[in-house]
């Protein structure tokens, strides 16, 4: 180190004015030839650009009268590492004359590193620059991309370009919420201008952190105009929605509608009816297909257990089909009465199925009825008031829910709709009843004997109280004459 300074304090020495005097001891020649001497041959070209004292002394121009020309104002830039110029203490001073080149080698690699120091940093500066530049112009075109472009006149006014047609205008055939996504856009282009007037203004000393500032600042700005944007779609989406839904309630009102002239024209064909009980009627369903149905227009509560009881008739030359379906939103298969092609007989709840051994295709009238319990999935099933058939397991610990869809006649797949024709019910049904509990063998002897009139305390079988669509109807019946005749 102490080496390092002695040479730094040898070059800055040679350097001196032109009234400074030089050492005596050393004269210019000498100090020329020394330094020679020290330099590598690599650097021989700077004796040859300088030259020695007295070259310089003979090429430069004489005064009149053959006088030597002044001394130069600044001295050779290379200075000889002599005791009398530059004394060293330390360990490099005991090393003697042969550590002067070492010196000057490792000042000049010192300086060549930091050189190469110097101009990598000046790269590295101007990539940077660069890269600001690049990023600036991009952010530039970005908010120029999300400005709508506005006349000179709107401009000076303050007011943005009117929409182009097509782009941001507004069809005759545009929906309102197709409107309201246009302007929420303008309303959130709008504050995205007044955010950007309310910036600083960026700074000489800021300029490399301006744009990274005002790209997050963009980031956030469309992050929230994509927010919005989906706000939007999903509102579309429900309002599609909406609009099927409201079809299809048309569509029902209209075969409601439909089915009431039906019943007046017969009833004009045969003339009043005379009296009979709410409870003395049949629906027929004479096709099979998958638009013949009826409709109960009650629910279902919550239940634990139930009974379900019935008159059918069937006319299928196949399976039974479905006599009856319940259906709930999560469930389309909540509870079941399906006969499917070659398929046994079953009773499905919650998706659960058990095989009933009942036999129902003689084309007669029988009496059926299917009670469970959900302690322990308990069921049995009756025919014409004999059990045939009991089991457990069957949805077990399982509560029925509420607020479902009965149909009669069709095997609902989604709540209400979406019929199978091939697992449509075909023939007549009557006294469709439900208890929220297992009716007793006796009692349900009884029911199909007609020496009972128990109604269902959850369902009953009412006129007012079930509805045909798509072509079936209505008809008097009492049960236990249609029983007798059959």
């Amino acid at each position: 180190m102490l080496a390092f300074l002695g040479a730094i304090i040898c070059i800055i020495a040679s350097v001196h004015p032109a009234g400074t005097a030089a050492p005596a001891a050393v004269p210019a020649a000498d100090n020329d030839s020394a330094a020679a001497a020290l330099l590598p041959a690599a650097d021989k070209g700077l004796g040859a650009l300088h030259g020695p004292a007295e070259a310089l002394a003979s090429a430069g121009p004489r005064l009149p009268g053959g006088a030597p020309p002044p001394p130069p104002l600044f001295s050779r830039f290379v200075c000889t590492p002599l005791s009398a110029e530059c004394p060293a203490t330390g360990p490099a001073a005991s090393t003697g004359p042969a550590a002067g080149p070492e010196e000057l080698l490792a000042l000049r690699s010192a300086a060549a590193q930091l050189r190469r120091t110097a101009l990598e940093q000046k790269e590295r500066i101007r990539m940077d620059q660069e890269t600001i530049r690049e990023l600036t112009g991009k952010l530039s075109r970005c908010e120029g991309g999300l400005r709508t472009a506005a006349p000179p006149a709107a401009a000076a006014a303050g007011l943005r370009a009117a929409p182009r047609p097509g782009t941001m205008g507004h069809p005759p055939d545009e929906p309102p919420a197709v409107r309201e996504l246009e302007e929420a856009v303008r309303a959130l282009q709008d504050r995205i201008d007044r955010i950007e007037q309310e910036l600083p203004a960026r700074t000489n000393g800021s300029v490399p952190t301006s744009p990274a500032l005002a790209r997050d600042a963009l980031h956030t700005k469309m992050e929230q105009l994509e927010e919005q944007l989906l706000s939007k779609i999903l509102t579309l989406q429900k309002e599609r929605q909406a609009a099927s839904t409201d079809h299809s309630q048309k569509q029902h009102d209209i075969e409601k509608e439909l089915n009431s002239l039906q019943n007046r024209v017969m009833e004009l064909e045969h003339g009043p009816p005379g009296y009979s009980p709410p409870d003395a009627f049949k629906v027929s369903i004479p096709v099979q297909n998958n638009y013949m149905y009826a409709r109960v227009k009650k629910s279902l509560p919550e239940l634990y257990a139930f009974t379900i009881c019935m008159w059918l008739k069937s006319k299928a030359l196949g399976g039974l089909g479905t006599p009856f379906s319940y259906s709930v939103p999560s469930q389309a298969n909540e509870i079941v009465l399906l006969e499917w092609g070659s398929n046994p007989l079953e009773l499905l709840i919650n998706d659960k199925v058990a095989q009933l051994p009942l036999s129902l295709k003689d084309k007669a009238w029988h009496h059926v009825c299917v009670a469970w319990t959900t302690r322990d999935g308990k069921w049995s099933a009756y025919q014409d008031g004999e059990q045939r058939g009991a089991g457990e397991n069957l949805a077990s610990w399982h509560a029925i829910k509420p607020q479902g869809v009965i149909i009669l006649g069709q095997e609902q797949d989604t709540l209400g709709g979406r019929f199978d024709a091939t697992q449509a019910f075909v023939g007549e049904l009557a006294q469709f009843s439900v208890w929220d509990h297992m009716l007793a063998p006796a009692e349900i002897l009884a029911l199909a004997n007609c020496t009972s009139h128990l109604q269902g305390n959850v369902i009953q079988w009412d006129d007012q109280a079930v509805e045909v669509f798509g072509g079936a109807s209505k008809a008097g019946f009492t049960a236990c004459e249609e029983g007798r005749k059959a």
